[in-house]
């Protein structure tokens, strides 16, 4: 699922494709909204919430889309062609450019002033423009509210604090020396690794988009432990592992240092 730096950036790039600009087509392939045609009015601007995006429209609309696990929004000059294979569930199409969005896990069309209902029940946003330490103390508490959780399990819950996914839970966990089954209420430090989750996210949000890799010590570009089980430890060598936790379905997968995060 993507993080929500790269929901960030994917809500940059509508922007600049569509803020200000009429829409002369519309194709929404949901069958919810199949009827549904936004031509002729100008979109305002996309948001970014959390690992949701809001698009707004003329009229008091919103469309509301979530890429869950493999969806993306691709934005190509009007008038291109889908690449083959390409699962299109929606199409918004300018004088200049259009963005196709594929795979998509949530498309929902909904009254502006309804947004509350789609997003309303997300804890604070790391990406936030207005991120302060109120919004800190906020997410403290709601992860505090369930003490006996795993805190990996308290940062992946959006309800807690949006924006995480297991990319930057591990590098959040790792720097931070907590062993990813350690109860929330065994966690000496809330207020510190909600601050490092929000500095890797925010480091993350005006990266090119690239993949990252592993090594750098630059928060937002390289990784010290997703992806790394078998391999040694950057920090101390030894062998790296990796597990699953949570709730089935909603297993997902963590990467530790049983030495640098000991329980």
């Amino acid at each position: 699922m993507p993080e929500g730096d790269a929901v960030y950036r994917t809500a940059a790039r509508l922007r600049a494709a569509l803020d200000g600009r009429v829409l002369v087509r519309s194709d929404f392939r949901v069958p919810r909204h199949a009827t549904a045609d936004l031509s002729g009015r100008a979109v305002l601007t996309t948001a970014s919430r959390g690992k949701h995006l809001l698009t707004r429209v003329e009229g008091g609309l919103t469309v509301h889309t979530h890429l869950r696990m493999d969806g993306s929004w691709r934005v190509q000059r009007a008038g291109a062609f889908p690449r083959r294979g390409d699962v299109v569930r929606l199409v918004l199409v300018n004088d200049l450019w259009q963005a196709v969005g594929l795979r998509l896990g949530v498309v929902e069309l909904a009254p502006t002033d309804q947004e509350d209902r789609m997003v309303g029940h997300l804890g604070p946003d790391l990406l936030a423009p207005g991120w302060d330490a109120g919004d800190a103390e906020l997410a403290v508490a709601n992860i505090a509210r369930d003490p006996e959780t795993t805190i990996a399990e308290a940062l992946l819950d959006q309800r807690n604090v949006a924006g995480l996914g297991t990319i930057w839970r591990a590098e959040t966990l790792f720097l931070s020396g907590v062993h990813p089954w350690t109860p929330v209420a065994e966690v000496r430090d809330l207020t510190k690794v909600v601050a490092l989750a929000h500095r890797l996210l925010a480091a993350g949000k005006d990266e090119s988009g690239g993949p990252v890799t592993t090594g750098d010590r630059r928060p937002g570009r390289r990784l010290w432990a997703y992806g790394r089980a078998g391999r040694p430890c950057l920090r101390c060598g030894t062998t790296m592992a990796k597990g699953e936790i949570g709730t089935g379905p909603y297993e997902r997968v963590v990467f530790y240092c049983p030495a640098c995060q000991p329980r």
